[in-house]
């Protein structure tokens, strides 16, 4: 078994709604080997390493399932193994990940879909490498594959080492609990960097937190709690309790200073935390000249202060207020009077709870510098035999980080001391921080039972609030989140997804002029590039995921309109959980045979995937069935029809129904974009003011401008940007490139077009009919090398019959295609239709091709160019000599005759239905 392909999808998919892994499997001999046949020496063997698996539930739905496919009858198949394999990796490194679907490939034998969820990426891949690697190992020999596991090789270490790892890509204790906190408040996030920065909330509402350090948190507070002796002086001088300090740089000083304080004496570095490098309790000279050695590892200038005798309380203020206090002991152990120092540090670190650093909530024990040096004021070693019951201390410190413990100690607080930690926190100036507290008493006030600070931490550590060794667990994540976000205030910027297979472009650029005008800074994804505010940021197509998530980085952006391709769809999925909304501008014959997807209905699933995930309202082409059927398979508010066909009988019950509609209307003057809304009849804009339709000639941009319209009402925009934002939107090549461009300035016309599918050439045919035209109209037509070979003969049908000349071309890159394969197959396709073969050119380059063509225009011509190299090709009209070609023609006529498209019928046995956001197609029942 092998993995063929494998896909990573960051957002909703096909196949979930959230982060799935998806391998093509090629099980090859192994076809032959479902789980029955290889019993229970496979069976038993797998549920020995991995008992967690008799939890899964699989179709059965309940606990058990997964085991009984795996024995009843003839079992299950290894692809179907690995998939539950892979999950239960994950959770036993506890991640939480349930969902799974593995499916055979039609048409390929031995090939499988396979689908799992995961948390993050490397750890998803690893679990799936190593789910492999012991279905392989528990094989019978004569099975096994050449490359599989070698000889020795150990699952119980395999995965010991996969769970290390797994804990290594998780957030923190602190980061954990402030993601798990913005989730529970429907906050969005991102994950910034391998580590712990993240991002809450979207564009310019965003939010930031390093750990538990925040976008609000004051550098200067910041430095302040890092410079411990610039802290004392600070606190000192509000009379808060802080204990005799001196800094000193020398060896000779600090014994000094340690004679002036007065023994006992604790020495520290400076500017260090998590209890590094220092020693408490110091009572000579000889003590103090190592440890100052030692808090000089961490820092140039070392602290000598005064030692406070008492516990020691991490108390966490948050937003001015005390959240949460936690008593804190050392690292120790507990004799038993049989095992020495060194056992028992073992013993204790075999505890699930300790880790490596912060990857769980507590910390192993070291035995080190300071543990000896602890055990020999004792008079111990690390072979010595503590008595039983009797604690041994192997830090001086209380941090977690070096093994302490932690008794949530919050509801104890005497109310002086509350009060005395506030003070201290905004003292320095920090939203977020730890007040390191000692007193023998929590509950008595330190103005009677004394204590001390001695320390102020900027960016705190959560874990021993919402993890105590003892006590209550306290949610000290959410009054963060609540600090960083008010009750009511945003976090996230409106979005709205465009797909389809064309007009995506155009529309979300008519979409995001609007949303300008209406006073929005908006990120823009398109074929094209990223644009923020109107300008490109990033050249190249940009529809995918990671171009989503750029915009929604980017603290300028308070909109965004997210062309969403196939492509994307098909590779990574969305970049994002939700959008507000969504449309679907049509579902054409584009693409097909590519990654899988053959059919119009199988193309639509993957177009329907923004439609399932919009919250607000979707917008959806009712002349176009595929999209039409999509209406039921959304959660949005409302439901909004677009149609050229004033007489659609679906969308007059929509209507009816109280539902949302725009609607192409004959009137007088031309045809008129309607809004139907709640009943209401809203004329919006005569199609000849919109000057990207070319004065009401180019249907398929009046349709696009009807669908950018219904987009913008449905977030919010006023009507009378709508109408200013279609009225001042044109399709020159700076505000549209590649779309419909219309150049004017020779003695004939160029429209300067990407179409490059059998739709979009049609729509450019039927534009140029609506031409009056003195002269010839002549095409450059092409099609991409990898479309299948049906639909690069329906593009030259389509073009046949409106044309006088025709130049038949490739793109710069043949895809997979022969040099003049795609020219020549257009040149047979048109005279096949008909076209007369001596107005049928083939010049395989595009430059060539267009330069010809412009050579050939005359005055009055009309001359399409379809262009593949869309900078490339625009220049070169641009800047072609057309001195010697006849005087300019006089304008063309307008044709305003009515649109006949005729009733519109829908398939036999379709089903309706009918709720409060209008009347929709009811999704068949096998979806």
């Amino acid at each position: 078994m092998k993995i063929v392909s494998t896909n990573r999808y960051v957002g909703p998919n096909l196949y979930a709604h959230f982060r799935v892994i998806r391998h093509i499997l090629d099980l090859g001999e192994l076809e032959h080997w479902p789980t029955g046949r290889l019993g229970e020496a496979f069976i038993g063997r797998l549920l020995q390493w991995l008992p967690g698996l008799h939890e899964h539930g699989c179709s059965y739905r309940e606990p058990g399932g997964f085991v009984r496919r795996m024995r009843e009858g003839e079992g299950t198949w290894l692809g179907h193994v690995m998939e539950h394999v892979a999950l239960e990796l994950q959770s036993e490194a506890g991640l939480e990940v349930t969902f799974g679907k593995t499916r055979s490939i039609e048409g390929q034998p031995g090939h499988y879909s396979m689908v799992f969820q995961y948390t993050h990426e490397e750890v998803g891949r690893d679990a799936s490498r190593l789910a492999l690697d012991l279905i392989h190992h528990l094989l019978p020999a004569e099975l096994r594959p050449d490359d599989g596991p070698a000889e020795g090789w150990n699952f119980g270490d395999e995965r010991d080492g996969f769970i290390r790892d797994a804990q290594r890509h998780a957030f923190g204790p602190s980061t954990g609990s402030l993601v798990q906190a913005a989730e529970e408040r429907g906050i969005p996030w991102l994950r910034l960097n391998r580590y712990s920065l993240v991002q809450f909330g979207h564009g310019r509402h965003q939010q930031r937190i390093q750990a538990t350090t925040t976008s609000t948190t004051s550098n200067i507070a910041v430095d302040l709690a890092s410079d411990k002796e610039e802290t004392n002086q600070i606190l000192r001088a509000l009379g808060l309790p802080v204990p005799d300090q001196r800094l000193v740089r020398s060896s000779s000083s600090a014994k000094k200073a340690a004679q002036r304080v007065g023994y006992p004496v604790v020495i520290k570095p400076l500017n260090a935390n998590h209890g590094r490098g220092v020693s408490i309790g110091l009572t000579r000279p000889e003590q103090v000249e190592v440890a100052f050695a030692k808090a000089r590892e961490h820092s140039r200038s070392v602290l000598v202060e005064s030692f406070i005798e008492g516990f020691d309380h991490r108390m966490l203020v948050v937003d001015g207020e005390l959240v949460a206090a936690a008593k804190r002991v050392p690292g120790h152990v507990v004799g038993d009077g049989e095992r020495t120092v060194e056992e028992l540090v073992h013993v204790v670190n075999a505890d699930p709870r300790r880790g490596v650093g912060h990857e769980k909530v507590l910390t192993r024990l070291e035995l080190d510098h300071q543990a000896d040096r602890l055990l020999g004021k004792l008079g111990y070693d690390r072979t010595a035999v503590p008595a039983p019951g009797e604690v041994v201390y192997l830090r001086s410190t209380a941090n977690l980080s070096t093994g302490g413990t932690a008794i949530d100690v919050t509801d104890l607080v005497h109310p002086d001391n509350r009060e005395m930690a506030i003070r201290t926190i905004k003292a320095i100036g920090l939203d977020v921080g730890g007040v390191d507290f000692l007193t023998d008493d929590i509950s008595k006030s330190y103005r009677t039972a004394g204590g001390g600070i001695c320390e102020v931490n900027a960016g705190p550590g959560f874990r021993m609030h919402v993890a105590p060794s003892e006590g209550t667990p306290r949610d000290v994540a959410r009054p963060v989140i609540d600090m960083l976000f008010p009750k009511g205030a945003p976090t996230r910027i409106p979005i709205a997804a465009i797909t389809g297979t064309n007009g995506k472009t155009t529309t979300s650029r008519m979409l995001a002029h609007i949303l300008k005008l209406h006073g929005y800074t908006v990120g823009l994804t398109s074929t094209d590039g990223i644009y923020i505010d109107g300008q490109l940021s990033v050249e190249g197509d940009m529809t995918g995921p990671q171009s989503a998530r750029m915009i929604l980085r980017d603290p300028s952006v308070d909109a965004a309109v997210m062309e969403t391709a196939r492509g994307g769809l098909l590779r990574s999925g969305m970049g994002y959980t939700k959008c507000n909304v969504a449309a679907c501008l049509n579902v054409q014959s584009d693409h097909l045979g590519l990654r899988g997807v053959n059919t119009l209905e199988e193309l639509a699933k993957v177009k329907r995937i923004p439609i399932e995930v919009a919250t607000d309202a979707v917008v959806l082409n009712a002349d176009d069935q595929n999209c039409l059927q999509m209406a039921d398979y959304t959660g949005a508010e409302r439901v909004c029809y677009v149609t050229m066909n004033p007489r659609h009988s679906l969308v007059k019950d929509h209507i009816g129904a109280g539902g949302q509609a725009l609607v192409l209307e004959q009137g007088i003057n031309g045809h008129m974009i309607t809004v139907y809304d709640r009943e209401q009849h809203i004329p919006l804009l005569w199609t000849h003011l919109i000057p990207a339709t070319v004065e009401g000639r180019a249907l398929h941009n009046v349709q696009n401008a009807m669908f950018a319209a219904a987009l913008a009402r449905n977030m919010g925009v006023s009507l009378e940007h709508i109408r200013q934002g279609l009225r001042t939107f044109d399709t020159t090549f700076f505000q549209a490139p590649g779309r419909m461009n219309i150049f004017d300035e020779h003695p004939f016309k160029v429209i300067f077009d990407y179409a490059h599918n059998a739709a979009a050439v049609k729509a450019m045919a039927d534009l140029v009919d609506r031409f009056e035209v003195r002269g010839r109209r002549i095409v450059v037509l092409s099609a991409p090398g990898d479309r299948r070979d049906e639909d690069i003969v329906e593009i030259a049908q389509v073009a046949a019959g409106h044309f006088d000349h025709y130049i038949c071309r490739r793109d710069d890159r043949p895809r997979g295609r022969g040099e003049d394969e795609v020219p020549t197959m257009l040149r047979d396709a048109l005279i096949g239709a008909g076209v007369d073969p001596e107005r049928v050119r083939v010049i395989v380059d595009e430059r060539a091709a267009i330069q010809a063509a412009l050579g050939m225009a005359q005055a009055d011509d009309l001359l399409l160019i379809l262009a593949d190299a869309i900078t490339r090709g625009w220049k070169q009209v641009v800047y072609f000599n057309s001195g010697d070609v006849a005087s300019h023609p006089s304008p063309s006529e307008v044709r305003t005759a009515p649109i006949d498209v005729g009733p519109f019928e829908l398939d036999a046995g379709v089903e309706l239905v009918r709720d409060g956001r209008g009347v929709r197609i009811a999704r068949e029942q096998s979806d």
